[in-house]
Formats: structure tokens, C-alpha cells, sequence
């Protein structure tokens, strides 16, 4: 079911290793708002520690970056209320409630220098020229770009306008970063170094960070609890790890990650429980969560929970359809016995010989799957 957003979520505790900080509280009370007759965001409530970075996680459309902006200033909400710490900002205009937003297109002026950019927030503030001096001086070395300052935007590269365009937002000292699909203009491999980069910084400084995206892996990789949104809910709020590996609806398990979706009937057995398939085959399981009772119901299955085994094995029988070999990881995609696609995925050796597109093979729970069971 999904997660009622009318109730804060706070159901995972922060990683043991996680440092001391003393970050803002940011706390959304059944927030909601409106365009015209279309609900972008609906009642969201949401508690976020001080000194988290959390990542709201969601199709395009689903409501997350009018939560972010609303967090921001940039909206007002049609209902609810945002408190940073013990404080309500609702009335307060972005410039007073000290949330700092760095956009997917970085919105560097062209015309500054790298200084003149990251000083701007600072000039208009009315701070004095020596300090904004030793503040540019004091970013400019927090995002590693010291022999930069005389640079305009047009002479750096995507991940430099990014780091400048964060230097420029961590200048003016925000109780809250904010983040809106930083890395959706970087390749690959320069997303992944900014990806570290950012949370190093966002973990040196201690401060509160929410971030939007509809990349998992991004989200997976960054958060410290990732908030999946769906239509303008919260379908879950949790860390990397539960959402992942517990999802808590169809949705969350369809969205995060990838996912074999199985049909199959549950029983009860007297060591756990029984799945029977629509080809007849069964697998145990050892728990069921969340649902946990007998009926129709639907397998959640990650594919490397899969292992693959010869024909004359036991497990599910699967016709192999292709082999994608990814680095260090294989997938490989199958047809069930009852018509439907499945991919398995392994990083090591078939047992056995390899299977070849066109082969029959068997498909059985690894050892440390951890299959989710919902109703049908």
C-alpha cells in the first residue's frame, strides 16, 4: 500500500558513520498545492534531520521539483505548512528563509568572472569588499577551483559551471541546499565524479540537503533516505537499502531499480511459505512482507536474486532469449514458461556450461534473495 503522506515519516534511523551536525531541521506538515485544477502535490508530509541529504525520487510529473521550489520559496503552497528548525517560512520570501538553490542548468551569469558570479549573492546583501573577497577565496577551495577566478562561464567545462554555481549558492551561508536534477546536463562518467564531489562537500559543511532527480541510481548512491513520489504522494520515505530491498508498493519496487514481477499463489507451509506459478512450479520462501496472506498474489524479484541452472534442475523452467554481458555483470533475458519476461542477472560463472540464446534453463532464489509479496 502506499505510505500515507498525511504522517511524517521517519522510520530509518541515520548510518552509524553519519557526522556530527548541527544542520537545520526542514519539516513539511501536509503540504499540497495546486495549479489551476491539477494537484501536483498532495498532502506530503515529510521530517528531514539536519545535516541529511535526502533525494526525492520520481517520474517526471510526479510533483517533486514543485516540493523542492516550495521548500525553496519559489512557490507558494495551496495548504500545509514548512517549518526550517522550529521556524515558519511560509510568509517568508526566498532571499529570508536561507535555502539555496542550485538549478539543472547551473543559471551562471556569462558576463562575470567565476569570482564576480560566486560574490553576487554576497554584493547584494551589502557585504563589504574584503569579505566577499575572502568568502569567494574560501569556496573557490571548497570546490577545488582555486586557479579559476578569472574565468568567465563560457571557458569551463559542465562539472566547472556546476562546482561554480554551487560555490555561489554555499557563499551566502544557507540554512538549506537544495538541489534540481544537478547532474541531468554531465555525461557519465563526469555525473559520477560530481556525484562524490557534492557529498563530500554536503558532508564536510553538515548541511541540510534535498535533492530531485529521477535518476535511481543517483538517488541510491547519494541519499541518506530517499522519499519516492508517485502522483504527488510519498509512496515511501526510507533509506537506500529498504527501498530497495523492502519496497513498500508496486510502484516503489517497479520505479526503484529493476524488477521481475511474478503472479503465483501463496500458501502457508510449516517452515514459511510456498509459491506456486502459473507454470506450476513453486519456490519457498522463508518470510513473507509486506503482505502475508494466503492467496493471489504478485512476486517482487530482483534479478540478482536469480540463479540460473541447467534444464535438469529444479526451479522455474525459462527459455534463454539473449545475453548482455555489462562489465563486470551479465544479464540475461528469459521468457517463463507461462509467456512472461524475466532477466536474471549474475556477476560470476553459470554453474555448468554457459547457456546460449535458445537453451532451457532453470531459474531458483540465490541464497540471500530477499523477495516482496504484495496482493493481487
Amino acid at each position: 500500500m502506499p505510505a500515507a503522506s498525511a504522517r511524517t515519516h521517519v522510520v530509518d534511523e541515520p548510518p552509524a558513520t553519519a557526522p556530527a551536525s548541527h544542520g537545520v531541521e526542514v519539516s513539511l506538515e501536509a503540504v499540497s498545492h495546486r495549479y489551476d485544477s491539477a494537484l501536483a502535490v498532495d498532502d506530503v508530509s515529510l521530517r528531514i534531520r539536519g545535516g541529511e541529504l535526502v533525494v526525492l525520487l520520481g517520474p517526471s510529473g510526479c510533483g517533486k521539483t514543485t516540493l523542492l521550489r516550495i521548500v525553496a520559496g519559489l512557490i507558494r503552497q495551496s495548504a500545509g505548512r514548512l517549518c526550517f528548525a522550529d521556524k515558519i517560512v511560509d510568509a517568508l520570501p526566498p532571499s529570508e528563509r536561507g535555502a539555496g538553490i542550485v538549478f539543472q542548468n547551473y543559471a551562471l551569469f556569462p558576463h562575470m568572472n567565476v569570482a564576480a558570479n560566486i560574490g553576487y549573492g554576497l554584493r547584494a546583501r551589502g557585504a563589504t569588499g574584503g569579505s566577499i573577497k575572502a568568502t569567494v577565496a574560501r569556496m573557490l577551495n571548497l570546490v577545488q577551483m582555486e586557479g579559476f577566478a578569472e574565468r568567465f562561464p563560457r571557458e569551463l567545462s559542465g562539472g566547472q559551471q556546476q562546482r561554480v554555481a554551487l560555490a555561489r549558492t554555499m557563499a551566502v551561508n544557507p540554512h538549506v541546499l537544495l538541489l534540481d536534477e544537478p547532474f541531468g546536463a554531465l555525461d557519465k562518467n563526469l555525473r559520477l565524479d560530481m556525484q562524490i564531489e557534492i557529498k563530500r562537500i554536503q558532508r564536510e559543511l553538515g548541511i541540510t540537503t534535498i535533492m530531485v532527480t529521477h535518476d535511481q541510481e543517483e538517488a541510491l548512491g547519494m541519499a541518506e533516505r530517499i522519499a519516492v513520489m508517485n502522483q504527488g504522494r510519498i509512496e515511501q520515505f526510507g533509506t537506500p537499502d529498504a527501498v530497495y530491498h523492502a519496497p513498500e508498493s508496486i510502484f516503489v519496487a517497479s520505479f526503484v531499480g529493476t524488477a521481475n514481477l511474478v503472479p503465483a499463489t501463496l500458501t502457508r507451509k510449516h517452515a514459511g511459505w510456498s509459491a506456486r506459478l502459473q507454470d506450476g512450479s513453486t519456490l519457498s520462501l522463508p518470510q513473507a512482507r509486506p503482505h502475508n496472506q494466503e492467496g493471489d498474489v504478485t512476486l517482487v524479484i530482483r534479478p540478482e536474486h536469480f540463479s540460473i541452472h541447467d534444464a535438469a534442475a529444479d526451479g522455474i523452467p525459462a527459455s534463454l532469449e539473449a545475453v548482455l554481458p555489462q562489465g563486470p555483470a551479465t544479464i540475461f533475458e528469459l521468457r517463463l514458461g507461462t509467456g512472461s519476461r524475466a532477466k536474471a542477472m549474475t556477476g560470476g560463472s553459470v554453474p555448468g556450461r554457459r547457456p546460449m540464446p535458445g537453451s532451457y534453463v532453470r531459474l531458483q532464489l540465490s541464497d540471500d534473495a530477499r523477495v516482496s509479496v504484495f496482493a493481487r
